[in-house]
């Protein structure tokens, strides 16, 4: 089996070569389309691939990378971004895939880690499809967030790969311009453009903007579970920013209508019974966190909600309970996911002369 490995670019020149240095050992082809670079970016791609095009930018990252896809030859299609970066251990659990892959996948996944602890974990990730049989010749859809519907043989795998931006980079206004242009044709967005709109939104600080389009997607009951999971959790920050909290309850026990209790859930419920100081009740959310599984999804994962949130959170509710014994205990177990953290070490201070009063 052979790879083609795709992207998309557009003034990337700070980042490509990291990006295609860490790939090189295992793509058979490089397919760069360019979209209208000014910078060097062209140049830094030609020293990696011939196979470098042009494609005049039309507001879809669909279209262009639909267009990368055909220019690809290999059996399989493998999309990055330019500020992505393929770890050693993932390039050679790649190659070893290469070797053994069955002829009858036509979809692998693999685990897209978005940011890190301060050990160099992974902190938050999300499970993305990243390589397609050329053959199926799967597309691209929606103009802005696409993706590849998950319809086929699939193979879900733990390799990593990661989002790595610069450090100071600002946030970007090109999705959410997309999305605001559509709206202004009056588009009938699908259930997933309405989710990640709403969380462009909440990005750019539109928050009640955000919340209408969190709950537009929710009212449709199409989503997908975990998007509508997601969404009831954002929810709940959300209407706590506006002081509506009257509703913070009901839309995270919605979250029990399509699965079992998610640490993150039950992190929100911890924070919304600690902020109405019922904090016998905050710990028992915050404990149950600790207890449940990291949740196994496919979704957006934030591992801190299953070890060092509620963990840390559990402590501070057991103090004022007055129950100091016990919030050590949660407290060195939040030292284990962060044990040079300040908040750990300032409590250990004031447990420790409380406990000798």
């Amino acid at each position: 089996m052979k790879i083609s490995l795709c992207l998309i670019v557009k003034n990337e020149e700070e980042v490509l070569g990291r990006c295609l240095e860490s790939a090189r050992d295992f793509a058979d082809e490089i397919i760069i389309v360019d979209t209208g670079s000014t910078d060097k970016t062209k140049e830094i791609a030609k020293l990696f691939t011939d196979n470098v095009y042009d494609f005049e930018w039309i507001n879809d990252f669909s279209a262009a990378r639909n267009f990368a896809f055909s220019k690809a030859t290999m059996d399989y299609q493998m999309w990055l971004d330019a500020d992505d970066v393929v770890p050693e251990k993932s390039v050679r659990e790649i190659n070893e895939l290469k070797k053994a892959l069955n002829d009858d996948v036509e979809i692998v996944t693999m685990k897209y880690v978005l940011s890190f602890d301060k050990s160099g974990n992974p902190s938050y990730y999300s499970t993305r499809e990243r390589l397609f049989k050329k053959s199926k010749n799967y597309q691209w859809i929606d103009p802005v967030h696409e993706c590849i519907p998950l319809i086929g043989n699939l193979l879900h795998t733990e390799i990593e790969i990661w989002h790595r931006k610069q450090e100071g980079e600002k946030l970007s206004s090109r999705n959410i311009d997309i999305y605001k242009a559509l709206e202004k044709t009056g588009k009938d967005f699908s259930p997933r453009q309405l989710y990640y709109f709403a969380r462009e939104l909440r990005d750019h600080n539109e928050n009640e903007k955000a919340i209408l389009y969190y709950e537009r997607f929710l009212e449709s009951n199409l989503g997908w579970i975990e998007d509508i999971i997601a969404s009831c959790q954002q929810l709940s920050i959300e209407y706590k920013k506006i002081g509506a909290d009257d509703k913070i309850l009901p839309v995270l026990l919605k979250t029990f209508e399509y699965d079992i209790p998610r640490p993150e859930i039950c992190c929100q419920l911890g924070y919304y019974y600690k902020d109405t100081r019922d904090y016998s009740k905050a710990f028992r959310w915050f404990d149950l966190a600790t207890r449940l599984p990291q949740t196994d999804s496919i979704g957006f994962v934030f591992s801190d909600y299953s070890t060092y949130i509620p963990n840390i959170e559990a402590c501070v509710c057991l103090s004022f309970l007055g129950d100091y014994k016990k919030a050590n205990i949660y407290n060195e177990k939040a030292a284990l996911s962060r044990p040079d953290c300040a908040a750990v070490n300032q409590n250990r201070v004031y447990l420790k002369s409380m406990s000798e009063k």
